[in-house]
Parts: C-alpha cells; structure tokens; sequence
C-alpha cells in the first residue's frame, strides 16, 4: 500500500535530517589540524596571582583579575586583534568580578555576579562548545538573566573554566574536553564550598557542558546537578553518575540536540569513528526528573519569561513543587 503523503515527507525529512546530520559529522570528523593553526596565539600577560581567595580578599580578587583583563586588552590591540581587544575590555569594566581570569589562547574566565560570600543559593553555570573570550557575553547574558530571576539572596557563576570543542571539530564528538575539565570543575566546587559554607549549590550544564558535569559529578557537594540542551553525558542512567544531588534533564521543543545520536554509533565505518553520548538525558530509561523547556530552541533556554528560565530558577531557589514537567 502506498505511504500517504505526510508520513512519505515525514519519512523523506527524517532520511534528509540523518544525512545532513552524517555530513556534519564527517565534516567535523576531516577538519584539518591547520585550519585551527590558521590563527595564530594572540599574546596575553600570565594569570594574576591571587593565591587562596576567602571572604575577606574577594574584592582584592577581582581587582587584580579586572586588571589583567585590561593588560590583556592592550596587548591583543598592540598585536593587531581588534576583536579580541575589544571582548577583553568590556571585560575589564569596574563592574565586573573574576574569581579567576586568563586571556592566553582561546581564554578561560569565572565570573560572578551577586554577592558570593553572602548568597543562599548558587548557580554554577557550565557552557558547551564554541564558548571563549571572544565568544563570552553571549554565555554571560544567560547567567545575567538567570540571576535577575533568582533575585540578591543568590549568585550565579559563570565557569568558563576549561577550553570548550568547536561545535564543527572532532572534540565534539568524544569525551576528551570533558575528561579534562572534570579535575578543574570538581576542584572550583570545593574552592566554592570554602568561600561559602551555607550555600545551597546547584550545577546547571549546558550541551557539550552536559557531559563535563556528568564527568565530575562523583562526590561533588551540590544540591542540583541539571542537564539541557544535552547530547548525552557518556553515561547510560543517573545513577551512573554516583551522585546524591537530585538530577535534572530539559530539553526545548525547537532544540536541533534532539536529532544527534545518543547511542554510540559507528558512523559508516568512517575512518573508524564512533559518535554518541549515551542515553538521552530526557529518556525515561536515564531516570533524571524531566523538566519542561519550553518551545525554545539550542540557545533559548535562559531566554527572559521563558518556561525553560522560570523552571530552572524554581530548581534552584529549590522550589521543586513548582517546577512543571515535561
């Protein structure tokens, strides 16, 4: 019997999205080294030397990591890199507080907003691919408009603290970055859990970031561990991840992470790569609590009055009940 039409262009935009979705791959997969080595280190002053931050040396923090940002600035605009130059001194602005900050290759920073020493609840914002200096004031309106919707008892870090995969590269596809930025993420939350007793402390993962999360979160002292946008985490179920925080996984409606693999997968033999991360977050067989995102798409999920926002807020005011489900 002949397909009736909508389930043929049903079935037809499924083989067009697999396809288009093995060449992405493919074309991750083939990159060339040089296309990376195209651009060349962009000059930058060595970290500043804060030593052990507690309490009382937050300010004295954050002013000598302003001050190698506008360092930083300098020497990107004496090297001829406007674009960097620019990114690092928004950066520099007085307003701005880096419990840590380096501008050396594609740069690493941890801000924070609210008072830290101070604050009930903290949010630890961890980014996915394509996230850098140059890149950064987009990760950071998200940690802006989650901490204007937790209101001044909170504070909401945004990690940059590892050197995230291109989103065409062949990082992306394996666990590589994560593995090494696990040892980092579990030592900035016990410098957090130093700084701030009392805290409630929630981890809140975003895409590639998903899997770095899910890499450390063994023994981590937090209340909330909370993947979106997620392509897997390189575990099969929840409690794979050995960890006593609640577990959360959203994704939006509109969200094109739907469509990657999650079982490992060899991509037609080529050149012997498997791709996929493991049990979808928001699959009742991972056994995280699923909360709804919304319509939004990969990018949309801190997006003001969104359902996504509101939800992971409630999550980490710790206002469970409140959360609505997928």
């Amino acid at each position: 019997m002949p397909m009736p039409s909508r389930a043929r262009r049903s079935a037809g935009w499924g083989r067009l999205r697999r396809g288009l979705l093995a060449a992405l791959v493919a074309g991750a997969v083939v990159v060339p080294v040089s296309a990376a080595a195209a651009h060349p280190e962009i000059p930058a002053p060595a970290p500043a030397r804060v030593g052990t931050v507690t309490a009382t040396t937050l300010d004295r923090a954050y002013a000598a990591n302003r001050a190698n940002a506008a360092e930083a600035s300098l020497m990107a605009a004496d090297h001829g890199d406007h674009d960097r130059a620019s990114a690092v001194r928004a950066m520099a602005d007085p307003s701005r507080h880096y419990l840590s900050f380096d501008a050396r290759g594609s740069g690493r920073a941890v801000e924070i907003l609210g008072d830290l020493a101070e604050a009930d609840r903290v949010a630890v914002l961890v980014p996915g691919s394509d996230t850098s200096l140059d890149t950064y004031e987009r990760f950071r309106e998200g940690a802006l408009a989650l901490h204007q919707r937790l209101g001044t008892r909170a504070a909401v870090v945004a990690w940059l603290g590892y050197e995230t995969p291109g989103t065409i590269s062949p990082e992306v596809l394996t666990m590589g970055r994560a593995e090494e930025a696990a040892p980092e993420l579990r030592s900035f939350i016990a410098e957090l859990r130093a700084l701030n007793a009392h805290a409630r402390i929630s981890l809140l993962c975003h895409s590639y970031g998903t899997a770095v999360g899910a890499r450390a979160a063994n023994g981590l002292d937090i209340a909330d561990l909370v993947f979106f946008g997620s392509p897997g985490t390189g575990v099969e179920s929840a409690a794979d991840l050995r960890t006593k925080a609640r577990v959360w996984a959203g994704r939006g409606a509109d969200d094109w992470i739907a469509n990657v693999p999650h079982a490992e997968t060899d991509l037609f033999g080529l050149f012997g790569t498997s791709v996929g991360f493991g049990t979808d977050p928001v699959s009742p067989a991972f056994g995280a609590q699923v909360f709804a995102a919304g319509d939004g798409g990969h990018s949309d999920y801190f997006s003001p009055g969104s359902e996504s926002l509101d939800n992971l807020a409630r999550i980490v005011l710790g206002r469970t009940s409140e959360v609505t489900r997928a």
